[in-house]
């Protein structure tokens, strides 16, 4: 069955960047010009996920504004001659047919994901987090996408990350699927090699990790996911957590559903989920920006030199 759904929970409070999200969404923050959940949106219709819900909690009415079509503003724009920037923000509104729902309580990504059952029904979907931008030099939805319709089942995207990080992930063992099951599948370069997992573990603790093989915000999911779901107890943090239903998953036979594999992501990829790494993300896209890179990239070598770890002087 094709893919064409998407889903990207989208309730979170923001709370790591107050005071800037009091009134803003976290996912409405610029990475130079454009919102991170716009990457997020155009990643998706880029690969063909046209139809996107989002789960969205209170004071997120904003989100669905910036893909909506603002009358006023083109008109504004247009008398101006600004076609740049009218263009810009007519191809936000025409990425994607933009649904929500909302979670109304915090209970995690689990639970967060299985408030789309009734917009999915029975069809496999993406899960997109808006925390990863994937570079859209680098795809990676396609491969799953592929890997997939090929062996069933779920996909996961995966990085290896050191020992020391992977208590922030969820990690999996994993064992090498047979390339000759792979033959002719078409995929870029930044996509490696695809495992079978088990032994799903949730941040788990320094040490006790299956592997250094980190699962990542992009998901292709079968529509059993629901019913795993359904009978998830809460885990880490008290939480629904969408790494213990996976898990369920990679236990159940293909037939009903079940099977879970993971596609190696090496591509470029930032992280916006705390102030530090999104500051990284805004300085590596803005060095990249058609606009401003160059000339931001000129400043940039002129400051390092400038820069000390000492603030006191």
């Amino acid at each position: 069955m094709a893919i064409t759904k998407a889903v990207i929970p989208a309730a979170g409070l923001g709370t790591r960047f107050l005071p800037a999200t009091k009134a803003v969404p976290k996912e409405l923050l610029p990475l130079v010009d454009t919102p991170a959940l716009e990457y997020v949106v155009r990643e998706a219709s880029l690969a063909g996920l046209r139809d996107v819900l989002m789960i969205t909690g209170k004071t997120k009415g904003a989100m669905l504004d910036h893909f909506d079509r603002l009358w006023d503003l083109e008109a504004v724009l247009e008398q101006k001659g600004d076609i740049k920037r009218l263009q810009a923000i007519q191809d936000s509104a025409k990425l994607a047919t933009i649904h929500a729902t909302r979670q109304h309580a915090p209970r995690g990504l689990g639970h967060a994901v299985s408030l789309a059952r009734k917009h999915i029904g029975d069809e496999p979907f993406a899960v997109l987090l808006g925390d990863d931008l994937i570079d859209p030099r680098d795809p990676v939805l396609p491969t799953m996408i592929q890997v997939r319709q090929r062996l069933g089942g779920s996909v996961v995207a995966l990085i290896r990350v050191p020992p020391e990080e992977i208590s922030l992930y969820g990690s999996a063992s994993a064992q090498l699927v047979d390339p000759a099951l792979l033959a002719g599948l078409a995929g870029p370069e930044s996509s490696g090699a695809v495992f079978q997992l088990s032994d799903l573990v949730e941040k788990p603790d320094p040490g006790s990790a299956p592997s250094d093989l980190a699962i990542i915000g992009r998901y292709i999911l079968d529509p059993v996911i629901f019913d795993a779901l359904e009978h998830t107890e809460p885990g880490r943090g008290g939480e629904i957590q969408l790494t213990d239903a996976l898990g369920d998953l990679a236990s159940r036979p293909a037939s009903q559903g079940g099977g879970l594999h993971g596609v190696l992501f090496t591509g470029r990829r930032y992280d916006t989920g705390n102030r530090l790494s999104y500051l990284k993300a805004v300085v590596q896209l803005a060095a990249d920006h058609p606009d401003l890179g160059k000339d931001f990239s000129r400043w940039l070598l002129e400051f390092v030199p400038q820069l000390t770890l000492d603030h006191d002087g």
